[in-house]
């Protein structure tokens, strides 16, 4: 498990920074005066993740497989085109609305949206003249829209107006509490978190995760506020017109707070991914990463977190000053 996981673990990390990097390096691009300013509605610049955008819709599209598996393991009978479907648009709606959109506006289209997911739903069962699990399909596709999509979708509302770098510093920093806690755990853990649950969880490993997660949250921080990649992009209204990139220094007490925040909210997730399983009576996910096990198992913690990732960099930039 530990050979495995040493050897695809910096492999994912590379990967990671690979995308992020030719992600950001997109919002350099001008469209002024070119053939695809008109195809981008007169915007002078790409809309900004269109590389995690993509990511993100083959993630969701490979997740889903693991998610229809733990359900049938259950014994349920999931629809996995509505599911997929659901994932889609609801990770794409985030990525779609108009950032300009008032926020009645922007509930009353995701209402629309989920309440015609889950009729099709519905009508799908009916062509076959079948109700039997009408229930149990029609709130699969509600937490495939949920927890695939809208969830997870929430780092592309990020990266509207952040760097991509950003987006690589949250989940290291999310991903950085369960290396702390591994290591901890094996070195000192004694007393058991949540045996029933996760067996080899202790609260020793627990501590020294988000110790640990807190002081790469430093770290990182420290390096982009140097490098000069936090902060916000600035400009660009309705018009699409010129936007600029305004540098923030972020304050490291903050950045420590967070992560251990971060690291929290990640145990937490990786938890209700073990309750899913748990649940299902299946050890991972899938298999999809020798020694990491399916998405589902590698995803659990950055999806939980990304809502809270959004209102953490609000306030970040509440408390952080003007960079040079």
């Amino acid at each position: 498990m530990l050979k495995y996981r040493l050897i695809f673990g910096p492999i994912m990390i590379l990967g990671l920074i690979a995308l992020i990097y030719f992600d950001n390096k997109l919002d350099d691009i001008n469209l002024q005066g070119t053939f695809l300013q008109p195809m981008f509605l007169g915007r002078t610049y790409l809309p900004a993740g269109l590389i995690m955008l993509g990511l993100f819709l083959v993630l969701i599209s490979l997740a889903v497989r693991e998610i229809i598996h733990m359900f049938r393991a259950k014994g349920l009978a999931p629809d996995g085109l509505m599911i997929w479907l659901s994932g889609i648009i609801g990770c794409s709606l985030i990525y779609i609305i108009p950032f300009q959109t008032d926020s009645q506006t922007t509930i009353a289209i995701y209402a629309s949206f989920m309440v015609l997911l889950f009729m099709f739903t519905l009508i799908r069962l009916a062509i076959r003249k079948m109700t039997t699990g009408a229930l149990i399909a029609g709130s699969l596709t509600m937490f495939g829209f949920l927890y695939l999509g809208v969830l997870p979708g929430f780092y592309l509302a990020i990266r509207r107006w952040h760097s991509a770098w950003v987006i690589a510093a949250i989940i290291l920093i999310i991903k950085s509490c369960d290396i702390g806690a591994y290591f901890t755990g094996c070195s000192i853990g004694k007393h058991k978190m949540i045996p029933w649950l996760s067996p080899k969880k202790s609260w020793e490993g627990l501590v020294g995760g988000i110790l640990f997660s807190g002081l790469v949250a430093v770290g990182l921080t420290a390096l982009g506020n140097y490098l000069g990649v936090t902060g916000k992009w600035m400009g660009g209204g309705a018009d699409g017109g010129d936007r600029f990139f305004q540098a923030h220094h972020y304050p490291l007490w903050f950045a420590f707070v967070v992560g251990v925040l971060f690291g929290l909210l990640g145990q937490a997730g990786d938890l209700t991914a073990s309750m899913f399983k748990r649940d299902a009576a299946i050890k991972d996910s899938g298999s999809f990463v020798p020694g990491f096990g399916g998405l589902i198992d590698i995803l659990d913690s950055p999806v939980l977190v990304a809502p809270f990732a959004y209102w953490v960099l609000i306030i970040a930039e509440q408390l952080s000053h003007v960079g040079g």
